[in-house]
């Protein structure tokens, strides 16, 4: 009989505990670069389902956050006009930990270390579970878009690129 792995205790889960929004906890096994797609095939989740917490920066290199569907990704255009900025692009991996307090790869938008903005994708509204980072690698919170909205107050914007990025 195997030992039930523990839930860790990340910044994000005591963040979604004082909300007291529900929520449940998802371990899964972590593979380097694996990102959505091995969390949504290890979980048994749709891969649309499964949100990914992605750091940018803006021309002036302040960080912000995207959510976006694991199936697609930011049309980086598309965000600079919708944040009103002139160029956006992906956080350098040590950047983004500094600013989040988070590995890359279990980074979650909630218990940030740094305040910033977040935004999430429009769409992402309409579904009935999303699944987010709680924190730590290989490890979802699953919860429904009003409890998201309820404890970050994301701003919402469209900015799903209308290519899919290639399936790993």
């Amino acid at each position: 009989m195997g030992k039930k792995e523990k839930i860790p205790v990340t910044p994000a889960l005591r963040a979604l505990r004082a909300s007291g929004v529900e929520f449940e906890e998802h371990l899964y096994p972590y593979v380097e670069r694996g990102g959505a797609q091995h969390a949504a095939q290890c979980l048994g989740i749709d891969l649309h389902s499964a949100i990914k917490t992605l750091v940018f920066e803006d021309e002036n290199q302040r960080p912000l956050l995207v959510l976006m569907h694991g199936d697609h990704d930011v049309a980086v255009g598309l965000l600079a006009r919708a944040i009103g900025t002139k160029r956006v692009g992906p956080c350098a991996p040590e950047k983004a930990t500094k600013h989040t307090g988070y590995l890359v790869g279990g980074t979650s938008p909630f218990g940030t270390r740094s305040a910033m903005p977040i935004y999430a994708e429009e769409s992402i509204r309409t579904l009935s579970r999303i699944y987010v980072n709680g924190g730590k690698r290989g490890f979802l919170v699953g919860l429904t878009p009003d409890a998201l909205d309820e404890v970050l107050h994301p701003q919402y914007v469209t900015v799903r690129a209308l290519t899919q990025p290639p399936i790993r």
